[in-house]
């Protein structure tokens, strides 16, 4: 099996993804932080796009898109911004929306109201 490991900052005590035989992609958890920080957007709406666009930019780090996704995990601070939520999120696929948990959490890391994690596979 082989394993290659994508990390954009080295300080982290994580990778922000794993790609198995070059087909089936690992995502850690994603925040969606102000570009270049770890604050998170004053808004559900940014920061629902803020985190999106973080997991869009480590798929295609894996040569990947969002409609490579075969399962989302969601996880939420108040699961009263499932429909605020839903509409950006509908908004980042091309194709079929792939099997997802949306799940309360209570307090997430750094403030965040979302974190997503997922698998994608490429197909060859």
């Amino acid at each position: 099996m082989s394993r290659e490991y994508f990390a954009r900052n080295p300080d982290y005590p994580f990778a922000d993804a794993v790609l198995i035989d070059g087909k089936t992609l690992y995502l850690s958890g994603r925040i969606g932080f102000v570009p270049g920080t770890t604050t998170i957007p004053d808004t559900v709406e940014a920061e629902a796009h803020a985190v999106l666009r973080d997991l869009r930019s480590v798929l295609a780090m894996a040569d990947m898109t969002m409609d490579d996704l075969v399962s989302l995990q969601v996880f939420c601070s108040d699961v009263s911004l499932w429909e605020p939520f839903n509409a950006i999120y509908r908004t980042y696929f091309a194709g079929p929306l792939p099997p997802r948990a949306f799940l309360g959490s209570g307090t997430l890391l750094f403030g965040a109201r979302f974190e997503l994690m997922g698998i994608a596979v490429k197909d060859n």
